[in-house]
């Protein structure tokens, strides 16, 4: 037997949000290819989808410094040279920034 909610919305979507959670999780330390990608379709049928800002400029708004890459090219500066760990965002709202590394002119 299962209990009335008064809000079965807000229910719902809290379900939905501990669900995405897990299936993060899951992702993280997921080591078969198979299952990697399946979780990742699973999680974009319903909106929500990996960030890997490879290539972009670093925004602390938007992305976590996880650690620097030297470089001679100044155009490179503060470009994302990888990510380490992927972030997520649930449409438009990020559930957790991607934590990269960043490009650094190196001093000369």
């Amino acid at each position: 037997m299962t209990a009335v909610t008064a809000d079965p919305l807000g229910q719902a979507l809290a379900e939905r949000a501990r669900l995405i959670q897990l299936c993060m999780y899951a992702l993280d330390r997921a080591r078969s290819t198979g299952v990697v990608e399946r979780l990742a379709e699973g999680l974009s049928g319903i909106g929500v989808y990996p960030l890997r800002p490879d290539g972009n400029r670093f925004d602390p708004a938007l992305h976590e410094a996880g650690g620097t890459l030297p470089t001679d090219d100044p155009a490179l500066d503060g470009v994302i040279a990888e990510t380490e760990v992927l972030g997520f965002a649930d449409r438009d709202r990020v559930l957790r920034p991607p934590i990269v590394t960043v490009y650094q002119l190196r001093k000369q």
